[in-house]
Formats: C-alpha cells, sequence, structure tokens
C-alpha cells in the first residue's frame, strides 16, 4: 500500500498507463483505417504500403504489421502471405529508393527532395549513420526511424555495392518483419491468456503489461509523430 502513495512508484507505475490512455485512440485509429483495408485487399495492402514507405513516403509500416498480424491470428489473412508480402514490399520499396538515389545523386535529390518530403537534414542524418557504422547500417536500418525510409536512396547516393546492399537490405527486411510480425499475432492469438495471467498477478501484473504495452505504442506513435511533422515542415517551407 505504501508504493500506492510514493512518487517515484507513481512516476514508475501509473504514468505508463496513463500514457497508454492517450495513445491507445490513436492507435485504435490506425487500426481503424488499416484494418477494412487489409480484410478487402489481403496482403496486396501490406505489400504496396510498404513498398510506398520504404521508397520514403511518411506511411506507417510498424503499425500496419501489427494490425495485419493480429487479422492474421484471426485467421482472417494468411500469416506466410503476410510474411513474404511484408519481406517483399520492404526489400522492393528499398531497393526502387537505392536507384533512385544512385541515378539522381545526392545534389539533385537536396535540392528537388523537399518537394516530396525529403529534405536535406534528413539526407545528412541518414549519410551520417552510414559514415560511422557503414554497410552494416543496412542491416538495422529498418528499426530507425528515418533510416527505414531513407536507407536505400542513401545507399544509392552514396554508390554502395548493389549486391551487398540486396543481402544487407533483405536480411534486415527479414529480421524487421520477423519481430513486429510475431509480435502482434501472438498479442492477437494470446490476448485472452495475457490477460487472465495479468489479473492473476494482481496489481503488480497489470503495471507489467500496461508498461510492455506503453513501451510498443509510445515507440510507434512517437515515430510517427515524428515523421508526420518533418513532412508539415517540408510542406511549409
Amino acid at each position: 500500500m505504501i508504493c500506492l502513495w510514493n512518487s517515484h512508484c507513481f512516476r514508475q507505475v501509473y504514468l505508463p498507463i496513463l500514457a497508454i490512455r492517450q495513445i491507445m485512440p490513436e492507435f485504435s485509429h490506425t487500426l481503424g483505417t488499416l484494418e477494412p483495408w487489409i480484410q478487402q485487399y489481403g496482403v496486396v495492402t501490406i505489400f504496396v504500403i510498404l513498398t510506398l514507405e520504404s521508397v520514403g513516403l511518411p506511411l506507417p509500416g510498424e503499425s500496419l504489421l501489427i494490425v495485419a498480424a493480429i487479422t492474421a491470428s484471426r485467421g482472417e489473412i494468411s500469416f506466410p502471405a503476410l510474411l513474404f508480402s511484408a519481406w517483399a514490399g520492404a526489400v522492393t520499396g528499398d531497393n526502387i529508393g537505392y536507384w533512385i538515389g544512385r541515378r539522381l545523386g545526392h545534389d539533385i535529390l537536396s535540392r528537388i527532395g523537399g518537394k516530396f518530403g525529403l529534405t536535406a537534414e534528413h539526407l545528412r542524418k541518414v549519410e551520417a549513420a552510414f559514415t560511422r557504422y557503414g554497410p552494416v547500417t543496412v542491416l538495422f536500418a529498418r528499426f530507425v526511424n528515418i533510416l527505414r525510409q531513407l536507407n536505400g536512396i542513401v545507399a544509392g547516393t552514396l554508390v554502395m555495392d548493389w549486391r551487398r546492399f540486396l543481402v544487407l537490405n533483405a536480411l534486415g527486411g527479414a529480421l524487421w518483419v520477423m519481430v513486429w510480425t510475431t509480435a502482434g499475432y501472438y498479442l492477437g492469438a494470446h490476448q485472452s491468456d495475457i490477460i487472465a495471467f495479468a489479473h492473476k498477478l494482481g496489481f503488480f501484473g497489470a503495471a507489467a503489461f500496461s508498461i510492455a504495452l506503453a513501451v510498443v505504442f509510445i515507440t510507434i506513435f512517437l515515430r510517427r509523430k515524428h515523421v508526420r511533422s518533418g513532412a508539415t515542415r517540408k510542406t511549409e517551407d
């Protein structure tokens, strides 16, 4: 009972729960927007959206994977087909971006990129990551905002060997797809079990479950908010 009135405990336990209450409407909106498209057009929706996101458009790729995986857990779409279409879309989009960057080059993209939501600042950040970590950047790029959308374009502007890019990008895309779809599928398939388990653990179990969800939802929400704010600034410029 002492913890209920302790300020440190309040920050650690209650604030994440409050954060979920703020973020859940955003995620529910995303769920309500994407789920009908997935149900109507199936894995084609996943392929198209991830392809466009990987070319540089600010689209909700991670949210899409979670929603699609939850849909697959209910048997409405094939999970293997989801995995393949998501991976194929991510790799296709990144390779389109690679050849765009390679054909146009850094200077042209810096001049015209703002019209399509690609700022010089974003290019510099991604190029700095390539400079610091080298080709391995491509392997983990999909887990980092901005890098996920622009790693193909920047790899092209830096004239990275395409075969090396293709291999690392394919591996990184597979890892990214597996992480988010597995998490979403497990959540959808075992939602009732997870809630029951948290209930058995009592208050602290519910708090731990809330914190875990908060980490996922806050990460997705902040990434999407950052991308949208960047796109707004580019439009204003």
